[in-house]
């Protein structure tokens, strides 16, 4: 799957997410989740089994932890063994008071899965502007993805993944911009700006600090190529 291709399964899920209206809904993961496992099969050949949602027998799979076991979005077989784990988030709204506990929950459920000894990759996907929604959904401002966002992620990228279990093996960021209604006062408002048209997802133009090693930047097809060859080097 090429950076094209990807922005298309990006697309997609968003698309499900306008039309189920919860980003909490799995369907608006299928296309995406699915997109990538499908991507990672092709690749790795059939001495290996993929499971995530959108793909195969539609279902995740456990990874045994260090702590405890864990359903991951997508995950590498060999055989009986674990040897890939990939956790796929996409952020459409109120970011910024979530921003930490994002954050947080990978580096605690990459410890656990690495301290494993189980490969763990992150996928960050997140909108340049998101709308910021109150409990009876109406949008109280619009956010933006920024360079104090994106601090933590900087500090992540320079870690030594050798010796830090909590830090992912590869880190792929991407930043994506979709058309922005300013006029929407709520989140049926917004999805019926988006009904019905075909929202196209694209790299975000937005000004973001440089990456160290660990962190990619708006590049499936490099990050890929990190999970493909780690797993394949076990």
């Amino acid at each position: 799957m090429t950076n094209i291709e990807f922005l298309r399964a990006i697309s997609h899920s968003f698309r499900a997410f306008i039309s189920s209206g919860t980003s909490r809904s799995t369907q608006k993961l299928k296309p995406l989740h699915g997109a990538i496992a499908k991507d990672i099969a092709k690749r790795l050949g059939d001495k290996y089994t993929v499971y995530s949602q959108g793909y195969g027998d539609d279902k995740e799979a456990s990874i045994t932890g260090r702590y405890y076991d864990k359903m991951v979005d997508i995950s590498v077989s060999d055989g009986n063994e674990m040897v890939c784990g990939i956790a796929v988030k996409f952020i459409m709204q109120n970011y910024s008071q979530n921003s930490n506990n994002y954050f947080e929950n990978m580096l605690g459920e990459t410890a656990n899965i690495r301290c494993g000894s189980c490969p763990y990759f992150q996928i960050f996907i997140v909108l340049d502007e998101l709308p910021h929604y109150n409990r009876a959904k109406q949008i109280l401002k619009w956010e933006s993805f920024t360079e104090h966002n994106a601090s933590k992620y900087v500090t992540l990228s320079k870690d030594d993944t050798t010796k830090f279990m909590h830090t992912p093996n590869k880190t792929l960021i991407y930043v994506v911009h979709v058309p922005k209604n300013n006029d929407a006062k709520s989140l049926n408002e917004y999805r019926k700006f988006y009904a019905g048209k075909p929202v196209i997802a694209s790299v975000s133009k937005i000004n973001l600090p440089e990456f160290d090693n660990a962190v990619i930047l708006n590049d499936y097809e490099k990050f890929m190529d990190k999970v493909y060859h780690t797993i394949l080097s076990l």
